[in-house]
Order: structure tokens, then C-alpha cells, then sequence
């Protein structure tokens, strides 16, 4: 499951970074572990493909 969430970080030309919220699972204990970051909105969709 991924969700996106629109953070309100907006200086002089609009919003150009994005929460974006992983769920992933743990290699260590197989639980469920959410990974937050902010990342540029051209690169939203390759954050979510697993690319850097």
C-alpha cells in the first residue's frame, strides 16, 4: 500500500517537494515499517518503483 500526502512546505514558485509514505516490510523481523520522505515532484513516480 502507498500513500501520498502533499506537504505544506510552499515558498515563492508553488510546492515542488511531496510527502511521500512507503510501506515496506522488514528484512530483519518481516513487520510492516513506513518510510517517510520528501521528494522532488518529477521523481515521485520513481520513489515509488523502488528507484533512487
Amino acid at each position: 500500500m502507498v500513500k501520498k500526502a502533499v506537504a505544506s512546505l510552499q515558498k515563492g514558485e508553488g510546492r515542488t517537494k511531496t510527502k511521500c509514505i512507503k510501506m515496506e516490510r522488514s528484512p530483519k523481523t518481516g513487520a510492516l515499517v513506513f518510510k517517510e520522505e520528501m521528494v522532488d515532484n518529477a521523481e515521485i513516480k520513481n520513489y515509488f518503483a523502488g528507484k533512487k
